[in-house]
C-alpha cells in the first residue's frame, strides 16, 4: 500500500468514525467494541446476544463497499504467502486470548477508559509489532 494514499482527512475521519461507533455501542448497548470479544460471542459456545454481534460484524464487512460508493479504494498488495497469513492469524488469535482482548478493545476502548491493563496490553501489542517487523524485514529479509 502506498503511503501517499493516506491523508490527514481520511485518517481523522476514520478515527472519528471508530471513536463514535465505540461510544455509541457503549452508550446504546453497554458493550465494549472489542472485535475479538464480539466475534467470540458469535461462536456456538458464546453468549446468547448474537443479533447485535452479527450486525456489528456485517457492518465491518460492508464498510469497504459503502466507502467505495463515494471514494476509490486504495490498491492493496499482500506480499505474504498463504502459510504466512495462516500462521500470522493464528498468532494474533493466540495473542488476543492471552491479552483477554484485541487492539480495538484495549487500544480504543480500554485506554479511553483509563484501564491500566489495556494500556499495558496496547504497549505490548505495539512493541511486539515493532520487533516483528524489524526482525522479519531487516534481519530475516522476509
Amino acid at each position: 500500500m502506498n503511503l501517499s494514499d493516506f491523508t490527514y482527512i481520511s485518517n481523522l475521519s476514520g478515527g472519528l468514525l471508530i471513536g463514535i461507533a465505540a461510544v455509541m455501542l457503549m452508550l446504546l448497548n453497554g458493550r465494549i467494541a472489542g472485535i475479538s470479544g464480539i466475534l467470540a460471542g458469535l461462536l456456538p459456545t458464546g453468549k446468547g446476544d448474537k443479533i447485535w454481534r452479527l450486525l456489528f460484524v456485517l457492518g465491518l464487512a460492508a464498510s469497504p463497499f459503502v466507502y467505495r460508493l463515494a471514494f476509490s479504494l486504495p490498491a492493496v498488495t499482500i506480499e505474504a504467502g498463504t502459510l504466512q497469513l495462516i500462521i500470522a492469524g493464528l498468532l494474533v488469535g493466540l495473542g488476543t486470548r492471552y491479552a483477554s482482548g484485541c487492539t480495538s478493545g484495549h487500544g480504543v476502548c480500554g485506554i479511553s477508559r483509563g484501564s491500566i491493563r489495556s494500556i499495558v496490553a496496547t504497549l505490548t501489542f505495539v512493541t511486539a509489532g515493532f520487533i516483528t517487523v524489524y526482525l522479519t524485514r531487516h534481519k530475516l529479509g522476509l
